[in-house]
């Protein structure tokens, strides 16, 4: 669960609300019941009340306020090296009041004491940031994950970083994006073409 936790956090951290839940939802549907699915269902409904809020969708952000509470209730703090605090303060207040939480800035989301942005996240982590980072921003996410593919490939042989360095580009250099996602998708057609050429010598 790391990886996933650590890159919706940063995701979050960024200011990217909506698309922080994407990063954790696929891990979430995999768990049977227990203290990691309400950790992490509570998250989502934490980060979609911030997000309702910054629509101006108050019964929405009131009505997951109350259930991300529901969730998060008697789970230690830290829990998975997560505060939960401050963010069940900003829920209880939210829950009471709407206005609450477009009143003041919402929490950070902390692991392991730092409140961490992509400069912060390993390969791994920084390859589900990518996917999540992708389809919010309507990049084609197959030309993503056969980059995440690559790199792959990269760190286990040991066959350079021309991936590994662009997907770390794409998620860290905000500004760089579109340029970066540009140079990613020649790249992977590059090597696509490469492997269908070795394909067809032993067709």
């Amino acid at each position: 669960m790391r990886d996933y936790l650590r890159a919706g956090i940063a995701v979050y951290n960024e200011g990217r609300y909506h698309a922080a839940h994407d990063a954790w939802e696929e891990h979430w549907l995999d768990l049977d019941d227990g203290d990691d699915e309400r950790f992490l269902h509570g998250l989502i409904q934490f980060t979609a009340v911030v997000y309702h809020a910054s629509e101006e969708n108050w019964s929405g952000a009131q009505g997951l306020a109350e259930s991300a509470i529901e969730y998060l209730d008697g789970l230690p703090d830290p829990y998975s090296g997560v505060a939960l605090d401050e963010v069940r303060s900003f829920l209880a207040a939210t829950a009471a009041d709407p206005h609450h939480a477009a009143a003041v800035d919402p929490p950070m989301l902390t692991h392991r004491g730092d409140a961490i942005g992509y400069d912060d996240l390993d390969f791994d982590a920084t390859a589900v940031a990518a996917e999540v980072l992708a389809e919010a921003g309507r990049y084609d996410e197959a030309v993503i994950d056969a980059a995440v593919g690559y790199a792959r490939s990269e760190l286990d042989t040991a066959g350079g970083s021309q991936f590994v360095g662009m997907l770390f580009s794409f998620v860290r250099e905000r500004d760089q994006r579109p340029v970066v996602y540009q140079r990613l998708r020649d790249h992977v057609e590059l090597e696509q073409q490469k492997d269908a050429d070795v394909r067809s010598l032993f067709e």
